[in-house]
């Protein structure tokens, strides 16, 4: 089954043209099909189960694929056929030996289990890519890239005979970052052979490149992988430099097993002490107790999660079991009663040789090495994925990145050279040379160094700081003197100055005012569900009362200068009702717009973690920006208005005029809320509620001192400017 998907793509045709065509692609949607390879359970594999798993990919068989002469058609399936390697079967066996001494060990994994996968190679690419994929998935079916319940807790694998083979695995693993013996290098050159003399000039231009290599890199130690004559060229290097030839005596050479220091003879003088102490590796391999009494114990009868012994007792013996269809001489059928140790060397070997020693080591390696770890764990980690790669490839040829900084890959070096960087701003990395820093929680906070998240402190504006009870003493302090001043405006109604004044609108602007002071008071303590209801929507009908009462002002003195002309129609729009009238009217407005705001989408208490790098901020959340900044909107409305019209009216006679101290008071008013807004967005947490407080505190201090000063300092210290006659005499 397939999905067909059109796709465009773009055909460049020269001189900036370009040609659309559409293609359509067929994308095959994963469905079971018995043919393909991965459906089908590969012909030898042992499994064992266990906690955590350990993958070996053996080379037990291999194929023999039919010629094929492109004469006709080829069958639908190329004909193959298995040969045993009866003597690899002890490499699989030394495998699982390993796994079952290290699980009845208790001083190794006392709380996990190893267990084990083995697929054939085959010696052959496409089947080791297949082995590989099953180490990666899970046994009952082959997905690549994907996670299953079933998922095989794979930590590391133990590779092939044959080079070619470990390298197939190895690229696979190297992108699921399985662990397999990853050593950094500096360089790699290979080693020319000097075939003819055409080809010397080649050989001198590889030989100065190899020299500039070893010359100029920073290591100290040179792996060097060949044959005797490969010593002859190697000797050659320094003479591509200098002479007499030299090469850094700082260096540790390490050769492969049998290689001896040749030369020829015009090298006889040539220095070598460069080349004493070199150290040279060989294959080794020990007498492990208990190892020929477990192959002795192996039964093709007995073991059924064995998938390769069949195939090698009947090659090794020459015998067929019952009820297979392979067809042998008459009754030489296999009965388990053969014996191993009667097998010739070259077929089977009983003692351990070299690369089963090989293979019985690695394991014991990756046994004591997540031993190590599952020690240093703070608790049990059965069942969860061990990374092994993280575990710190030594070989490196740049410092550790410390804690608080993360590896930098630097383009077109190995791996193991890498720059360290700081994390960036919010992140930490609490172990050395990580790749990627992680991200606190919401709730914490990275330290100064960057290698640990601190919780953060829990925050609101509070009355017990002094930010907090600062700005609640200048609400009560401007809060008691606008009751003074509404007291003596009440204990002087009688007087001109308070009547010429409209003194309806007077009360009704210094009650407005005092609960303008109040109502900040609702922005102080710990958020809460009324005091997030209340306190911008009170605030903001509050105050358009006061400007309204302002704009009924300054409209009532104009009204009546213009009435007192002769002829004027004014005279009957001047009054209370007038005035009333606006202030009921603008306010309406306003009551409306928080009416709508209450009822959409209405303040509430919130958390803010991220305004604040160290703080949780306890704060009120608007519900709406658009209708917060609507009612601030509408009230600088208010203001404006008032402020034109006072303006226009700031000449008329001083004694009947309030329109110079009004003009002034709108004035401070607008530059008070145009100077919020900025201040209040750049501004985090809890200060941005100290802004509000302040803008709210200082434009009501600029109408109550701006117009109600002069006429306190009137009526207390100047009473006699405040009668009657004094006012008809400033008016004519």
């Amino acid at each position: 089954m397939c999905n067909q998907t059109p796709v465009e793509f773009q055909l460049p045709l020269g001189k900036q043209r370009t040609k659309t065509v559409k293609v359509i692609l067929n994308i095959p949607v994963p469905v079971r099909d018995k043919e393909r390879d991965w459906e089908q359970p590969p012909l030898h594999t042992f499994h064992h189960p266990g906690d955590v798993i350990i993958g070996g990919v053996a080379y037990h068989a291999g194929f023999i694929i039919s010629e094929i002469h492109f004469m006709e058609e080829p069958r639908q399936k190329l004909g193959e056929k298995f040969v045993t390697v009866s003597k690899h079967y002890q490499h699989i066996l030394a495998l699982a030996f390993a796994v079952k001494e290290i699980n009845e060990n208790p001083q190794i994994l006392p709380n996990l289990t190893l267990g084990f996968h083995i697929y054939d190679s085959y010696n052959n690419a496409r089947k080791t890519y297949d082995a590989t994929m099953r180490l990666l998935s899970s046994l009952e079916r082959v997905i690549p890239n994907y996670l299953c319940d079933s998922q095989k807790n794979l930590i590391a694998v133990v590779g092939g005979l044959d080079v070619q083979i470990s390298i197939n695995v190895g690229t696979l693993l190297n992108n699921y970052k399985i662990p397999q013996r990853g050593v950094c290098f500096n360089f790699i050159k290979r080693v020319p052979l000097i075939r003819s003399v055409s080809k010397l000039n080649k050989m001198l231009e590889d030989g100065s490149e190899i020299h500039n290599a070893v010359m100029s890199s920073t290591t100290n130690v040179v792996v060097f992988y060949g044959e005797s004559n490969s010593m002859v060229f190697l000797r050659w290097i320094p003479y591509f430099a200098e002479y007499p030839p030299k090469l850094p005596k700082s260096i540790v050479w390490i050769t492969t097993a049998q290689m001896e220091l040749t030369s020829q003879f015009y090298q006889r003088d040539w220095e070598t002490e460069i080349f004493h102490g070199v150290l040279s590796f060989t294959i080794h391999s020990n007498d492990v107790p208990n190892f020929k009494q477990f192959i002795k114990s192996r039964n093709p009868f007995r073991t059924k999660e064995d998938g390769f012994i069949r195939d090698f007792w009947r090659q090794a013996f020459g015998c067929v079991f019952p009820n297979t269809s392979v067809v042998d001489v008459e009754g030489n059928i296999c009965t388990g009663e053969e014996k191993l140790e009667s097998l010739p060397a070259p077929f089977f070997e009983m003692g351990m040789n070299g690369h089963s020693y090989s293979i019985y080591n690695a394991l014991y390696a990756v046994a004591y090495a997540l031993n190590d770890m599952s020690l240093q764990a703070m608790e049990d980690r059965r069942g969860q994925k061990y990374q092994l790669w993280q575990s710190r490839p030594v070989s490196l040829c740049t410092e550790q990145c410390h804690p608080g900084s993360r590896k930098k890959v630097k383009e077109g070096r190995p791996f193991c050279c890498y720059d360290c960087i700081p994390c960036s701003e919010g992140e930490i990395s609490v172990q050395e040379d990580v790749n990627n820093c992680n991200i606190c929680s919401e709730e914490k906070y990275p330290n100064n160094n960057q290698d640990m998240c601190i919780p953060k402190e829990t925050t609101f504006l509070s009355y017990e700081e002094p930010l907090g009870i600062s700005l609640a003493c200048f609400a009560f302090t401007f809060s008691v003197i606008t009751v003074l001043v509404l007291g003596t405006f009440l204990k002087h109604h009688h007087t001109p100055i308070v009547k010429a004044n409209n003194k309806d609108l007077t009360y009704m602007l210094l009650i407005s005012l005092l609960l303008c002071f109040l109502s900040a008071l609702l922005f102080i303590g710990q958020p809460e569900i009324v005091a997030c209801l209340l306190r911008q929507t009170a605030f903001g009908i509050i105050f358009s009362v006061a400007v309204s009462c302002v704009l009924a002002k300054t409209t009532t003195v104009v009204l009546a200068f213009m009435a007192t002309r002769p002829g004027s129609r004014m005279r009957k729009w001047v009054g209370k009702r007038l005035a009333i009238a606006i202030v009921v009217s603008c306010s309406f407005i306003q009551a409306g717009i928080c009416t709508v705001w209450l009822a959409s989408s209405p303040p509430f208490p919130d958390v803010d973690l991220h305004s604040v790098t160290k703080e949780i901020v306890l704060e009120c959340n608007e519900g709406s920006v658009t209708m917060f900044y609507s009612v601030l909107s509408y009230m600088g409305f208010l203001a404006l208005v008032s402020f034109t019209v006072a303006f226009f009216a700031r000449k008329l006679p001083d004694s009947f005029n309030e329109a110079k101290f009004i003009t002034f008071s709108m004035l401070v008013f607008c530059s008070v809320w145009v100077s919020f807004v900025p201040t209040y967005l750049s501004t985090k947490g809890k200060y941005m509620v100290a802004v509000e407080i302040f803008s709210i505190l200082a434009s009501g201090a600029g109408l109550l001192g701006c117009i109600f000063a002069p006429k306190c300092y009137i009526i207390v210290l100047r009473p006699e400017l405040n009668e009657r006659e004094h006012l008809i005499r400033n008016k004519t």
